[in-house]
């Protein structure tokens, strides 16, 4: 997907962590190879989009230069996400946290994948609104 390059080589070894690290969710321990492989590409994917727009959190971040403007960038970011709503808290935590893909989401929460995507979209929105007049 990458090709010979240095995202290729990165996007690998992020690969290979993520799927140390949830190594316990595999279900097919004995047979690893396809699990390992869709971490793989979906690790390739993210990193062959690139950054198409930049996020008013990721603005914030990069132009935070002291550790007074980290701190009180990370303070916004747990307060925005601990105003949430339960569900959504816990839909974006096996999102990010728990890198769980759409379908796993959908079996975990008990919800249908096109319900769980919705929500997450709007989940996204509505803490990218919270924040943005915080690191504006």
């Amino acid at each position: 997907m990458l090709g010979p390059t240095v995202e290729a080589e990165d996007a690998a070894q992020e690969a290979a962590v993520r799927a140390w690290q949830k190594r316990h969710a595999c279900t097919v321990p004995d047979r690893p190879g396809p699990w390992v492989r869709t971490i793989a590409q979906r690790e390739a994917l993210r990193v062959a989009g690139g950054r198409k727009r930049e996020t008013a959190l990721e603005d914030a971040h990069e132009a935070a230069t002291s550790d007074e403007d980290l701190l009180l960038l990370r303070r916004s970011v747990r307060a925005a996400v601990a105003d949430l709503p339960h569900d959504e808290r816990r839909l974006l935590l096996g999102c990010y946290w728990e890198d769980l893909s759409g379908a796993e989401l959908s079996r975990t929460l008990g919800l249908a994948e096109v319900t769980v995507r919705v929500q997450l979209h709007r989940t996204r929105a509505r803490l990218r609104a919270a924040l943005e007049p915080e690191v504006s």
